[in-house]
């Protein structure tokens, strides 16, 4: 008995220290999938927001030197941004809603005219002979179309409903990131040594200080180079085609800034929308040789606004950044989009970085790598 009991005693010492590691750590884990859910809905605002006081904190810095007030220099941002970014996206969203939206109530009300299909479709390969069946039969009776299509034209129509109601969604949530990221442009130095101090906690005190570097010099760069250019394409691009009357313009500056975000150029759609100009017959020689050289400009502003807002690119392959875009639309909308393409650039480099770095080697070689970033994002 006295054995056992000693046995007892010497074993007691090692487990309990370990019980206690168990119990803090299913505790913490606890606490951070609560603190998870309760944040969970403000995550990509919060997310959009950072990314947003980050990217504007330079000009929010130079206007404050001007003003002499930091409150005074984000109200003046968040102004800026209300005029410049906010009210022309929501006009192209308001009439990419309003083109789904006319869309479907036309089909629920068969007032669509479908035109007969072009000669020379059936001679696709593979596809052909479906097409044009298809067509065929909905030019001849749209209908009885309709209603064979049931129920896959009911879920397409709710799913663009639901659709419409997200980007309702997503203006208000572009709005509230803007005010948001002014107000913590307002404290941003306690922000950024918050910042700081966790990149150091967590890789160390010389290599936190160059992922720190990096990551803001990586945030800055994409959400200038790429997705502000893309942005900026998207709404001239849109404004370019309500202005010629082009159908669908709000759908086709989603469009235009997809394919801005993937690095391929506006003239995919602009060149389209150009056909169809001088095809429809609704225009005047004039008016569509005007539209041409207008839809022209803006399809190939890119290659102004790029050396503009950017010096040198975010080295981040194109795949890498149409994933993240769409990804991010997939699970955000059209605010995630921007945040998808963001973070998952972001992604991309710390761990290129990570994956190219010597633990032995001098961490002065990734500042300085950081730094390069840095001074061509300070160029916007």
């Amino acid at each position: 008995m006295n054995s056992v009991s000693q046995s007892s005693l010497l074993e007691q010492p090692a487990s309990t220290p370990l019980m206690d590691v168990l119990i803090r750590i299913v505790l913490i884990g606890a606490l951070a999938v609560l603190c998870y859910q309760i944040f969970s809905p403000f995550l990509t605002l919060t997310v959009w927001s950072i990314i947003l006081a980050v990217t504007l904190y330079p000009f929010h810095q130079w206007l404050a030197r001007r003003v002499r007030k930091q409150w005074l220099a984000s109200t003046l941002v968040i102004i800026i941004g209300l005029v410049v970014i906010v009210v022309p996206s929501a006009w192209l969203l308001n009439s990419f809603a309003d083109t789904t939206r006319n869309f479907i109530g036309s089909v629920q009300d068969n007032t669509v005219q479908i035109p007969p299909p072009r000669p020379g479709i059936e001679n696709w390969p593979l596809v052909g002979k479906k097409i044009h069946k298809g067509w065929s039969k909905a030019h001849d009776d749209l209908p009885g179309f309709v209603k064979s299509m049931q129920p896959k034209i009911g879920d397409l129509a709710s799913k663009a409903l639901a659709m419409v109601a997200g980007i309702a969604k997503g203006l208000l949530l572009f709005l509230a990131s803007f005010i948001v990221a002014g107000i913590l442009m307002a404290y941003g130095d306690p922000a950024a040594a918050a910042s700081h101090g966790i990149f150091v906690r967590v890789a160390g005190p010389e290599r936190g200080e160059a992922f720190f570097k990096l990551t803001t010099s990586t945030i800055r760069a994409v959400a200038s180079g790429v997705i502000g250019v893309a942005f900026m394409q998207a709404i001239l691009t849109g404004l370019a085609l309500m202005l010629a009357g082009v159908p669908a313009a709000g759908v086709l500056a989603v469009v235009v800034l997809v394919l801005a975000i993937a690095q391929l150029p506006a003239v995919i759609v602009t060149i389209p929308a150009i056909i169809y100009i001088w095809s429809s017959g609704l225009y005047s020689t004039g008016s569509a040789i005007t539209h041409t050289i207008i839809l022209l400009v803006v399809g190939l502003a890119d290659n102004v606004l790029k050396p503009l807002m950017l010096g040198r690119g975010v080295d981040v392959p194109m795949p890498v950044m149409l994933l993240g875009a769409l990804g991010g639309m997939a699970s955000g909308g059209i605010l995630g989009m921007f945040v998808g393409a963001t973070l998952f650039a972001l992604g991309h480099q710390i761990f290129m970085g990570w994956v190219t770095d010597d633990p032995n080697a001098d961490p002065a070689v990734l500042q300085d790598e950081a730094a390069e970033l840095g001074q061509a994002a300070a160029k916007t």
